[in-house]
Order: C-alpha cells, then structure tokens, then sequence
C-alpha cells in the first residue's frame, strides 16, 4: 500500500477520528482474541432475532394504515367509515350471455356467499333488490313506459299462449299460429324476421352444443337484443390481516361456489372479483413475490461480485455470513419496533443487502492492501480498523441521517421503513467492526501477492487531473439542463397504475372504469339531513366537473302518478294472461317433436324465396338438425330457449304491480346505505370525463371541495394521498440534506469539503431528473423514494474519496478506496437492479430509478468528484 494512502488513513475525518481509530483498533483486537466466542455470541443473537421476527414479524396488507390518522382527509374518511361501517369492499363482477342470466346468477351466487357466514358478515345484489323487481319500471321515462307497454300489450296473445303452456310444444305450436297469419295475409313477414333470430341462434347453440339461453326480455320488448349481461355481488368478507392475501378464504369461496352454480367459460359466464379486497391481496402477493425474488437475486449477485473485488472465497464467505447477520438482526428489530411490513417497509431487506455490503467491502479492501503490506492477519485486522473507522463511520451515520428523516412525516410507510433501514445501517457497521473481523479469524484468508488498486487508471486520473476545467464545464451545462427540467418532472400518485395490469382484479377494474354508470371514482359527502341532502345535490350537480349525482331521494321515482297509470291499463290487459295456470301433456317429448317439425313446414313455407340467411329458414335449417337427433337434443334446446321463460313472467307480473315510493318507505336495507345511524345523508358525486384520468379526477376534487369541504372517497384519497407523500419527500429530502450538511461540517471541519462531499450527489440528482423526464418515467409512491436515499447513499463514497483527498492523495482512481467504491456501488446497483425485475409495477419502478441514480451517482464520483478535488488542490491545506 503506497505511503501517502496510508497517511491518508491515519489523518481521516477531523479532530474526533484518533480517538475513534484508537477505540476501534483495541475493539477489533478483543474480536481477534475472542473469535469463536463472538462469532457464537453473534449466531445467538441473530438465532434469537430470527425466532422472535418469524413469530411477530407480519405484513399488515391494510393500505390505509400507511398514512397517519390524523391527516384532515384521513380524519373525514375515519368519520365516513363510522357512519357507513358497512365494508362492501370485494366486488364480484358475473358477465353472462343475457341480462336475466346475470340478474339469475347475481341472486343465485350472493345467497349461496350469505350462508358462508365463517367468511361473509354482509353480501348485497344491488340490482337484484326485491324493490327494483317490483319498481324498476317506474325509473323510466313516461314515453319510454308507454312505448314498453305498447309493445307488451300487442305481444300478448304470444304471452298468453306460453304462459299457458310453457314449453317446447308451447312455444313452437305459439309460432305456428304466428305463421298461419303470415300465410293467411293477417301478419307480415317482415313482424317475425327480427324477432326469430335470436331464436335461430339460441336453437343452432343447442345443435352445436353450446348452452346459449335467449333473452325473453330482448324478444318481448325489444330491449337490449344482441346485447350481454353484468350484475354485480357485493360482499363483505373476514379477512386475516396477519395473513398475506387477508381475503384469500373468501375469494377463493366465490370461486368455489360459482364453479358449483355453473357460472363457467363454458356454460357463458365470467365470474370476476375487484375491489379493495381483491386488490390489496394480488398486490401484496405480487410483491411479496417479487421482493422476495429480489431478495434473493440481489444476495446471488453479491456475492460473485464480492468475489471479483476481494479474489477470495474465505473474505466473500466471511463478508455473506455477516450481511445475513445482520438482515436477520434488522429484521428482529423490525418486529420488535414496528411489528408489522407495509408495501413500501417491505423493501428493508434489499436495501439492506444492497447498501450494507458497503461497508464489508470497504473494511474487507483494506484489509487486502494491509495484508499486502504486512502479511500478519491480527495486525492487518488492527490497521485496517483504524484506517476504515473514521470514513465509514461518517459515511454510515449520513446514511442514517437519511433514513431517519424519514420519521417525522405523515407518510407511514416510509417513515417505519426510514426507522429500520437507519437502526439497519448502525447494526451493519457494528458487525462489519466485530463480527467480520472475528470470521477472518477463524477462517484465515492467504496473503496478498499483489498490490490492490488499479495502476491502469493512471491514465484517467492525468486526464482528469489536465483536464479538470473542462470536467466540471461539462458537468455545470450538464446541471443547468436538469435544473431547466426540473418544473417537467412528472408525478403520478394513482396507485392503479403502481398495480399490476395482468391481475385480474385490477384489469376488472379498469374494464368497470369504462363505464361511467359503474366507474369506481365517485366521492361521498356527508350532510346532517334530507333537506341538506337536496341542497347540496343541487349544488354539486350545477358544477360543469360532475356528471350526476345520487341521494337516497335518487330512488324515489318521478312523475309517478303518470307512470302508475300507464302500468294499470297495462296490467288490465296482461295479468290475466300471466294468471293461467300452465299445462304440460303426458308425452313432452313426443309432443315437443311433433312441434317442432310442423313449425318447420310453415317456416319453409313463409320464407319461401328468401335468401338462406333469412332468420326464418336458418330457425328450420336448426330445427331439422335437432329434430334428426331426436329426444337426445331436447334437454339443451329447453335450457337455451324455455328455461329462463317462467322467472321472466314472474318478473313481468311483479314488475306490473308497482305502488306509489316515497322515501319513508323505501327498504330498510336500501335507507342503511344512505343514511347512517346518526342521522346524517350520504351524497354521491360523479366525475364528468374520463374517471381514469389523474388530471380530470384532480379537477373533479378541486370543484367539488368549493361546495363541499370535506368529501371522501377513491379521488380524493388519490390526490390527498399524492400531496401527503410530496410533502413527506420534501421533508425528509430537507431534513437529510440539513442533517447530513451539519454532519459533515461537524467532521470534516470545512464548508469546502462539505460542498465537495455534496456537490457530485446533486449533479446525480439532476442527471436522474433529465432521464426521468426524457424517458418518461414519472415520480410515483415507490420509487419517490430515491432521491431522499441517493442522498443517503451516495454520500459515502463521496466521504470516501474526499478523506482520502485531505490527507494527500493526489491519484483517488488508482486506490484500494476506488476499487472498494467500484464493487461497493455494483453490489448495490445489482441489488436495487433486481427489483426492477419485479412482476409489480410498484416494486419494479423503484428499482429502475434507484438503479439509475445509483449508477449516475458512481459516474460523478468516479470522474467529476476527481475533477473537482484537482480544482481544489490549493485550498487543501487551508
């Protein structure tokens, strides 16, 4: 080891460092002459740790424990939640090939969820309410109604007829006689071309085997023909929170159930769940899957990186031995102080893996130039204590000051993984001191032949050196461009789009967001009555950013008197159709036949010189197909063509028997979802425009808050939440930098080398910002994160060579400390780089931009901070 380097060593940090060499050399020395016994003491210890952290170490998957309690916005949602307790938060989406299929498998699946009461409190159809039965037709316009009922009256000799009879023979001897009309000049073709075609399809369904039930509403009404069905289920479900998907035993019940309803791919249905429940749970396992592959990759590539830099599997052995130490040691802390992991805590273990090898690297290089100087492993260990103690000492304590800013701000899960990652890097640098020393002990690497550094950098460090105006020249124009980009950086606080879009709760949700009428992204305001209910209804509604609003009084229906009448000369026409008792004759089969094949003669006979396609020749064209097959065919005919019929009359016959709504009495159940216990009415606004849009949700918010000062709800927890984290970074980013300022004023003793500490660090800064803003990667919830660390982080290898610069070196790249800060900055890169590898959006944002910042960090330290150190050479002794 040259002279001046080793000089430099000894003349580390300020007036505090020969003290702190002293200390730690006499430490390492008791670590030396106890080996086993600290190594046994340190097992233990982390033994202990890993026990205690397995038994009380969980992950709280509750997203809205991240942000403090006491924030206004969350206050008002704490408030709502208390007066609507009722967590509907899993949302069961049922698609089916008809809209009465959905309703049916909607009221099917929901009472079969209400009698799992071990994983259900609470389970709604909200379309499917006895109430909307009874008085769905009373939300229509009064033409509208009219034009249905119309409609409805001339179809009642066809109703008539298969509310007698019911079933195949029913409905194909009901078309026949349709058919006599046409070929008596009573009817026109052209009344029955439309409505047979989805008869024709439903029957060439069955032929081909295909459960496809026509929709009776679509083909007496005329409403919704050619067109799927969405109903909803809304649960409540118990959920574990220790667990990792709390809700994992009731969604996986819901699929349970749904198989055994048939509510299949095969059978037309798609049965999909979204909602909180279903988002938070395939989050939370996407990134625990993913961060536990990080993990794992990020260990992997450390240690043949560890090897590239110390060139012996005994240092790389004693180095991965201490660093796993260490983590389980982080993680006891962890259970011990915070016992729960949120999204972003998760994250300690490889950031402790990715920053923590620092330290190992840098103690386990010097004590490779020692060892080359002296080969004696105990005064090796010694030396390379006190040379190391007073750099990677200061360089840890910054690296906790940035950590630990993190702690005062109201964005709790960065303030509990600030906690452990900072209590982490002071467990790091304990173990680097006693553990590592007392492992090389025991396992006694060889000498060192050669000398660490590298001779070949000689070149670069003379150009630097010659060329050191026009480094830092580049480097200014290079931080004007990004203090000019700095007002372009975008922020994206939605954490839909930190979800992974392959789940399927979150492509369901997306899917809903089409939808206005089913979009997700209303906001709730709590009024103290009915008559401030309407009032602010108004209000909201008269805002350009709000498309409609919901009160309870929503579900009294309009001009009702009018509406009441029309149904009653309907009912006068109808009900006793829908009355008749049905018939059935003793051969069903048979009789079904016979049908079906008279029914083809008059088709082929109405239709004659029509063209093949014509809805009535492709309904004989089937009908001769299924009636070659013979009995073996009817079973799938009747499910596709007469199963759903007697639920639709009996729907029809309630739906006509409507009665004047006024709010006092709606449904008790429906009243509980509007009006809370207290008193108080809930008041629903929805936004106009594209509810995925953050920039169309922030207006919505913004005009909402000038008649409503405190609503809740998904858009306002968006941009709430997105201030509340801006304002958490620009605290800790301030804290860490005044801290960290201090810090190093404190041991370094000079405003000088402080700036030359600091000043690399902020060039990174701003080249992460021009590649953020260039490659379009905005700052979201995860990776908002970097630059408070890059602060943190990055420091040390600055501390680094700036110690070595005050005590004289004047070639930083041709050093055991530039080999160290080379590998150290790998080690870390690889490990943040693996998260980026991460299925979670999240997760893997995080990890490109720490990886980014990381890298860009490295290239100012290797080759602006030499620039500016030969810039300042005439002021060192100063």
């Amino acid at each position: 080891m040259p002279e001046d380097h080793r000089n430099s060593r000894r003349r580390v940090v300020a007036r505090h460092a020969p003290s702190l060499r002293a200390f730690l050399r006499r430490w390492v020395e008791r670590c030396y002459r106890h080996a086993l016994l600290v190594v046994i003491a340190c097992v233990a210890a982390a033994s202990l740790a890993g026990v205690y952290a397995a038994g009380n170490l969980s992950i709280d998957t509750d997203t809205a424990k991240m942000m403090s309690p006491d924030l206004p916005w969350r206050q008002a949602q704490i408030d709502y939640d208390k007066a609507f307790p009722r967590d509907l938060d899993l949302s069961i989406v049922i698609d089916a090939p008809t809209a009465e299929a959905a309703g049916d498998a909607a009221s099917a699946l929901a009472a079969r969820l209400k009698a799992r009461r071990d994983l259900f409190v609470a389970v709604q159809t909200p379309g499917e309410r006895p109430y909307f039965r009874k008085n769905g037709l009373l939300f229509l316009p009064p033409e509208e109604l009219a034009d249905l009922t119309d409609q409805l009256i001339e179809m009642q000799p066809m109703i008539g007829s298969l509310a007698a009879d019911p079933t195949l023979r029913g409905l194909f001897g009901t078309l026949g006689m349709a058919l006599d009309g046409i070929a008596e000049g009573r009817a026109d073709l052209s009344m029955l071309e439309k409505p047979l075609e989805p008869v024709a399809e439903a029957v060439e369904a069955a032929v081909a085997g295909r459960p496809e039930p026509i929709s009776w509403q679509a083909l007496l009404t005329g409403r919704g023909a050619g067109e799927s069905g969405r109903s909803f289920v809304l649960a409540e479900p118990i959920r574990d929170f220790g667990a990792l998907e709390p809700g994992a035993q009731a969604r996986a019940a819901v699929r349970e159930e749904a198989a055994a309803l048939g509510l299949t791919l095969e059978n037309g249905f798609r049965v999909r769940q979204t909602g909180s429940v279903a988002l938070n749970d395939e989050e939370f396992s996407t990134v625990a899957e993913g961060t536990g592959a990080a993990t794992i990759g990020a260990f992997l590539l450390v240690c043949a990186i560890l090897y590239l830099a110390l060139r012996s599997w005994r240092l790389v052995l004693a180095n991965q031995i201490t660093l796993l130490v260490g983590l389980v040691l982080t993680a006891g802390f962890a259970a011990l102080a915070v016992g729960t992991l949120n999204l972003i805590s998760v994250a300690f273990a490889v950031l402790f893996v990715g920053i923590a090898v620092d330290f190992g690297i840098q103690y386990a290089v010097l004590y490779r130039s020692e060892r080359h100087r002296v080969d004696d492993l105990r005064t090796a260990l010694s030396s390379s204590a006190g040379h190391v103690a007073g750099g990677l000492t200061l360089a840890t304590l910054a690296l906790m000051a940035g950590f630990f800013s993190f702690l005062p701000t109201d964005y709790r899960g960065v303030s509990e993984l600030g906690l452990i990652a900072g209590v982490g890097m002071g467990i790091a640098l304990f173990l680097n001191f006693t553990l590592l020393p007392a492992l090389l002990t025991l396992l006694k690497p060889g000498g060192e032949q050669e000398p660490i550094g590298y001779a070949w950098a000689a070149p670069i460090d003379r150009f630097l050196v010659r060329r050191r105006y026009g480094v830092l020249a580049a480097a200014a124009a290079v931080a004007v461009i990004g203090l000019a980009l700095l007002p372009s950086l975008t922020f994206d606080f939605n954490p839909l789009h930190l979800k992974d879009p392959s789940t399927e709760s979150v492509s369901t949700l997306r899917d809903l967001m089409d939808d206005p009428l089913t979009s997700p992204n209303s906001v709730d305001v709590l009024v103290p009555d009915a008559a401030a209910a309407k009032s602010m209804a108004a209000r909201l509604d008269a805002l350009p950013e709000v498309d409609r609003v919901m009160t309870l009084a929503s579900f009294v229906p309009a001009k009702q008197r009018e509406k009441l009448d029309i149904l009653a000369d309907a009912k006068l026409v109808l009900l006793p159709s829908l009355s008749a008792e049905p018939s059935a004759g003793p051969n069903a089969d048979a009789d079904a036949l016979a049908a079906m094949r008279l029914c083809i003669e008059k088709l082929e006979k109405a239709a004659a010189g029509q063209a093949p396609d014509h809805s009535l020749l492709r309904l004989a064209a089937a009908l001769k197909s299924a009636v070659a097959e013979g009995a073996e065919a009817l079973p799938l005919l009747r499910q596709n063509l007469m199963a759903d019929f007697p639920k639709r009359m009996d729907d029809l016959r309630l739906a006509l028997q409507a009665e004047p709504v006024s709010l006092t009495s709606l449904p008790a159940d429906l009243k509980r979802d509007w009006v809370a216990a207290d008193g108080r009415y809930k008041v629903t606004a929805y936004p106009e425009g594209d509810g995925r849009s953050n920039a169309v949700l922030s207006r919505f918010v913004d005009a909402v808050r000038t008649v409503a000062p405190a609503p809740v709800g998904t858009p306002v927890s968006i941009q709430e939440a997105g201030n509340t984290v801006v304002t958490a970074f620009m605290t800790a980013g301030t804290l860490a930098f005044v801290f960290i300022t201090l810090l190093l004023r404190f041991a370094l003793g000079r405003w000088l080398d402080v700036a030359l500490v600091l000043a690399p660090l902020g060039l990174a800064a701003l080249l992460t910002v021009i590649t953020s803003v260039a490659g379009g990667l905005p700052i979201n919830f995860a990776n908002i994160i970097t630059l408070p660390l890059l602060l943190g982080i990055g420091v040390a290898f600055d501390i680094y060579f700036v110690v070595n610069w005050r005590g004289g070196i004047t070639h930083p790249l041709q050093s055991s400390t530039a080999r160290a800060i080379l590998f150290s900055a790998l080690t870390t890169v690889c490990a943040f780089g693996s998260l980026a590898l991460s299925s979670h959006p999240g997760t893997a944002d995080m990890g490109i931009l720490l990886t980014i910042s990381l890298f860009y960090a490295l290239l100012c330290t290797l080759f602006v901070l030499p620039a500016m150190l030969a810039a300042a050479t005439p002021y060192r002794s100063r």
